[in-house]
């Protein structure tokens, strides 16, 4: 089982270093597909490999000085605020249609990625050196962006719609196990000024944090943790996720999204098919 692990790490690690985010979304039906196991089994191990990919990738961007850590913080707060719902409503689930949800979760993931490869090329390449200067929006966005410091302007109204995307994140982390990166970083585009990478920088903040905190409010409701499977499957994550940010420059780009997307899809039908046949 801990062969599986590791090769399902791997290309989960290497998936997210290539993307920057969104990777992490297959975490969870890779396992339950490898080694056959339920949603709710899967979701801590994934969300432990989650948490230290993105702690990771925070790491790199925080010496590039593009992390909003006050926005990633409030976003995590929240998130965890709202994390034991949905731990407590995955709970009250049968499988199937856990599984169902996932499945609509992925496809609705991967139309939207396929949307912005072909309307945004630009913003497909994530992981590479500097910031994209973008030309300014017609209609000013709720959280201005301060000239002098680069950092948010908080007024009420940010606040709460951060809060709000946070509240968000940590429900669907869990409930499905997922970073909610797929969440952040568009939230993040669409509220603020933020450009492409400190949306993503700051989004991998947000799911290291709600991420790890799941996991522990998971393990305090008496969730097992296959701790022979859950390490080896987070070390390969770190190890894929490294050589994907050295893969990222070469390869990166709208093709490469294009195929994630259409391989989201396929795993989408399967969970699909397997979830109806369990009703």
């Amino acid at each position: 089982m801990a062969e599986s692990a590791i090769a399902i790490g791997i290309v989960v690690g290497l998936i997210l270093g290539l993307t920057g985010a969104g990777g992490s979304v297959l975490a969870v039906p890779l396992l339950m597909a490898g080694l056959g196991w339920p949603l709710t089994q899967a979701v801590p191990v994934a969300l432990l490999a989650v948490s230290a990919a993105a702690a990771l990738g925070t790491w790199v961007a925080w010496r590039g000085g593009i992390v909003r850590y006050r926005a990633a913080l409030l976003m995590a707060l929240v998130g965890l605020l709202l994390a034991p719902l949905g731990l407590w409503t995955a709970e009250q689930l049968p499988s199937a249609q856990l599984a169902l949800m996932f499945s609509a979760l992925l496809a609705v993931v991967a139309v939207r990625m396929l949307h912005q490869a072909w309307q945004a090329p630009q913003e497909t390449i994530v992981l590479q050196g500097s910031e994209l200067h973008e030309a300014a929006d017609s209609k000013p966005p709720t959280c201005q962006i301060s000239t002098e410091t680069g950092r948010i302007v908080w007024t009420q109204p940010c606040l709460w719609v951060v809060a709000a995307t946070g509240a968000v994140t940590g429900f669907l982390s869990g409930l499905m196990g997922v970073g909610g990166g797929f969440v952040i970083v568009p939230a993040l585009r669409a509220v603020t000024g933020l450009s492409i990478h400190a949306a993503v920088a700051t989004s991998l903040m947000t799911i290291a944090l709600t991420s790890l905190g799941t996991v522990g409010l998971s393990l305090l409701r008496g969730q097992a943790m296959p701790w022979d499977t859950a390490l080896p499957f987070m070390l390969a994550a770190l190890a894929g996720m490294a050589a994907g940010r050295w893969l990222a420059p070469r390869l990166a780009g709208p093709l490469l999204q294009q195929g994630f997307a259409v391989l989201m899809l396929l795993v989408a039908a399967g969970m699909l098919t397997h979830s109806v046949g369990g009703f």
